[in-house]
């Protein structure tokens, strides 16, 4: 039996659960001479720790069943980045008298040995251990791209100058010789694109420089090198020079944009700097291109045909509500993505683009040049359209001519910052619209939120005491079938994967305008509402519960302020 064989026989005995795909990835990887086993663990269908197990057993070796250690200051001196991570080999302090003990997932990696023979002149132990564990070793060890920070101290005592970083490096090349600081910066975008982060925040403080993503709406720290404090000027100046801003200009905060490319995929970066009393702080948000289709939005079948209903309306109003980051411009592409045809003129003004739909008429807002979104709506109305999208209705000059083209035959489509469904009412009235424009004109307002996916690798059957299933409001029957996030290595232990959208989807009907109209009371339109079958998002989120998408857990976490308000404890 060869080796190829008897990684897809490891793999089987492992659990897997597509044993082809395991195949197919070992016999690419020797075609191409990588490593077969880091082919077969990108696979996904194997648990590592299992699988280090049972490799350790058929080759007689070692498995480290411990939790790993950190990296003590002295032995990650003697042990240098530029081994550790290239060849993903972890030192973990020895005892008295005893050889180094290194960890690595792959005994095959020759090279890896002989790299570390070439430095290390004291005996060494090889220890098997999980893939994901080592990685996580390794950058709390050594931090987030301490190869490349290494590189640059080594290379030079002084940090390069502004000048010898405009280079323009728009693509993020694994194999990329540009200079160390330019490298560091990839590494931290390239990696945040791995983890499937949105957001990236670098944030100096007093005596460091924080670094952290945001991944699945949650915001992680991120391990960086040791003295990285000394590199803040650097790395800030070449992220300003990639999104062509002021690197002279510290004290005004200043917006740009990187245009990148990821695995064959282009990539948005919208970059914002903030000055603050230790530094300037930057983030960094990544937006890719993504296809837009219903099934993605996980709404109910209700849900569904309310707003299949909303979008074969001739004209009118239909506001996505939400606080920043509730995936309301996802929503918004969906729904122009499903109108847009040959016979329909779609038209939107967006600050700034996020995302391009052929056949779509799409503006960018540029408020130094007063193209404003009232300008841009302006000129947009006199060019025919049939239907608009406002990225924002931000003042009331924006949203009176937006009423004006619903009132007017046009299907609009916007966003509004609220809490909730009925809260958009409220929020258009405050800005001065009339009540009885609101009611003419708008036909729904929809308030959404996102939750975390369950990891479908680790997830368990959850068990609640009826005392807390009666305090949250649950029905009975939904936390029946409830499950809990555990965390394995596919989710880094956080037990998920994913997000998904949970909705309040609040139709204006002839009695709801009528009661606008009157400035009744946020209660007694709720009420009215919820009499004709509108569900609150944690309603919407009971259901993504009771189906084993997210947990209870996660609905009461992005609900909580529907709860203060119900008096939900």
């Amino acid at each position: 039996m060869n080796l190829r064989q008897a990684l897809v026989q490891l793999a089987e005995q492992s659990g897997a659960k597509d044993l082809a795909a395991c195949e197919q990835a070992v016999t690419a990887a020797a075609t191409d001479q990588r490593s077969m086993i880091n082919a077969l663990l990108d696979t996904g269908q194997v648990d590592e720790k299992v699988f280090a197990q049972k490799l350790g057993e058929r080759l007689g070796l070692q498995v480290w069943g411990e939790e790993i250690p950190p990296i003590p200051a002295p032995l990650r001196e003697k042990f240098p980045a530029r081994i550790a991570l290239r060849y993903r080999l972890l030192p973990v302090t020895p005892g008295e008298g005893e050889p180094l003990p290194v960890l690595g997932f792959d005994p095959f990696d020759h090279l890896g040995r002989q790299a570390l023979a070439g430095f290390w002149a004291g005996e060494t132990r090889w220890m098997l251990a999980p893939r994901r564990a080592i990685l996580d070793g390794l950058r709390a060890g050594y931090g987030v791209g301490a190869e490349t920070f290494d590189e640059i101290l080594e290379g030079r005592g002084d940090l390069p100058p502004p000048s010898d970083l405009e280079q323009e490096t728009t693509i993020l090349d694994a194999d990329d010789s540009e200079a160390s600081v330019i490298k560091f910066v990839n590494q931290i975008i390239r990696e945040a694109l791995q983890e499937r982060a949105t957001d990236i925040h670098i944030e100096p403080l007093e005596d460091d420089l924080q670094v952290r993503y945001r991944i699945d709406g949650v915001l992680r720290n991120i391990p960086v090198p040791p003295r990285i404090k000394l590199f803040q000027a650097s790395l800030i100046s070449r992220i300003k020079i990639m999104a062509h801003l002021d690197i002279a200009e510290r004290r005004l905060p200043q917006d740009g944009r990187i245009n990148l490319e990821f695995e064959g995929r282009p990539i948005d970066v919208r970059v914002a700097t903030i000055p603050s009393v230790t530094g300037e702080s930057i983030s960094l948000r990544l937006l890719g291109q993504q296809r837009f289709d219903f099934a993605q939005l996980g709404l109910s079948p209700l849900n569904e045909q309310k707003v299949r209903s909303l979008l074969a309306l001739p004209n009118g109003i239909v506001l996505i509500t939400g606080p920043t980051g509730s995936g309301k411009s996802t929503t918004l592409y969906t729904f122009l993505a499903s109108l847009n045809s040959k016979d329909r003129r779609i038209v939107t003004i967006e600050d700034p683009v996020e995302n391009k739909i052929p056949g779509v008429v799409q503006i960018a807002v540029k408020p130094e040049i007063n193209l404003t979104f009232a300008a841009g709506l302006r000129s947009i109305l006199r060019g025919d359209p049939n239907v608009v999208m406002v990225g924002e209705m931000r003042d009331v000059e924006t949203t009176e001519i937006a009423i004006r083209a619903a009132l007017t035959g046009h299907l609009v489509f916007s966003t509004l910052h609220t809490n909730d469904a009925i809260g958009g009412i409220t929020r258009l009235v405050d800005m001065g619209i009339e009540p009885f424009l609101v009611g003419s004109s708008v036909r729904a307002f929809l308030a959404q939120r996102l939750v975390r996916v369950l990891c479908p690798w680790c997830c368990e059957k959850g068990s609640y005491s009826e005392q807390y299933i009666r305090e949250i409001g649950i029905p009975a029957d939904k936390a029946a079938t409830a499950h809990r996030a555990v965390g394995c290595d596919r989710c880094r232990m956080t037990g998920y994967q994913g997000r998904r959208a949970i909705y309040e989807i609040c139709l204006v009907s002839p009695q709801l305008q009528e009661m606008i109209t009157r400035r009744e009371s946020n209660s007694a339109l709720k009420e009215m509402a919820r009499s004709q079958g509108m569900q609150s998002l944690r309603e919407d989120g009971w259901e993504k519960v009771a189906e084993g998408t997210t947990t209870i857990e996660e609905v009461l976490r992005v609900t909580a302020t529907e709860a203060s308000r119900n008096g939900v404890s």
